[in-house]
């Protein structure tokens, strides 16, 4: 059966058979997802980041990472579909890639966005019944964890994702949409992306909260006393980076996270 499908860059791609029977996912995210949706034979490639679950990450063929695909590697695998994201692959890549298989394409900067492509993926891969009950779920644990409130102040926070140079999560990331969800008010969320940010301006924020992803730099406890030095009167945690920004199934885990960590830092 021949279908086509819209991606979230709002590209037509055409399956020539559908359900698809040999999908290459190039993000680990959306990978730990089509296992959640029971893809276990259908899945036949993973990028050497694809670490969820493990067993795939095992036993299925790895095509290179995320920005550095290995052509040949795809090419002998025969892929009936390729599904990507647009800011964790790259286009060039990606284009070159698209001119020889379908390649579905993601783009999520949000908790509705990310919800959007599970329920697109579901339909993609024949799964919309599973995709939308994931949803569902997610949907009802985050407003079981995290419901609004009316009295609690978001502190002021950096969330760090590199060290040499600084980076932090900017405004238009799907790091800062996860931020708020667990109650911070991001300090540089007028920021782009994922901006440097010098040891100066990093004083100078005088943030109340720094965040230390566990990715993509993975960020331990000896790194806690350089920023205590930079910021003194800021409390410096390590947090979970799979949880403010893996944006698929993952996400049925992430309001609890979030609830522990506003209690451990007594914020709830």
């Amino acid at each position: 059966m021949t279908k086509h499908f819209t991606d979230q860059l709002n590209r037509t791609i055409t399956l020539r058979e559908w359900p698809p029977k040999r999908i290459i996912s190039l993000v680990p995210s959306q990978t730990e997802l089509l296992h959640e949706l029971g893809l276990h034979t259908e899945v036949i490639g993973i990028t050497k980041f694809c670490v969820h679950p493990e067993t795939w990450f095992q036993g299925k063929t790895r095509i290179g990472g995320t920005k550095t695909v290995n052509f040949e590697k795809i090419k002998a695998l025969q892929p009936d579909l390729i599904i990507g994201n647009k800011e964790e692959n790259e286009k060039e890549q990606i284009e070159l890639l698209a001119g020889l298989y379908p390649v579905w394409m993601s783009d999520v900067g949000n908790l509705d966005q990310a919800l959007d492509m599970i329920g697109r993926v579901g339909d993609l891969t024949g799964r919309p019944e599973m995709a939308q009950s994931l949803c569902n779920t997610i949907k009802t644990r985050f407003a079981v964890s995290l419901p609004p409130s009316t009295v609690y102040r978001p502190p002021s926070t950096v969330y760090i994702i590199w060290r040499k140079p600084f980076m932090a999560a900017g405004g238009d990331t799907f790091i800062n949409s996860m931020l708020n969800l667990a109650g911070f008010e991001n300090v540089f969320a007028d920021k782009s992306r994922y901006p440097e940010i010098p040891p100066g301006e990093l004083s100078q924020a005088a943030p109340e909260f720094i965040l230390l992803s566990s990715e993509p730099y993975p960020f331990r406890e000896k790194h806690l006393e350089q920023f205590r030095e930079i910021c003194p009167r800021a409390q410096v945690n390590l947090v979970d980076g799979e949880m403010f920004s893996w944006y698929g199934s993952r996400l049925l885990h992430a309001p609890g996270y979030f609830h522990q960590l506003r209690k451990s830092l007594r914020l709830a």
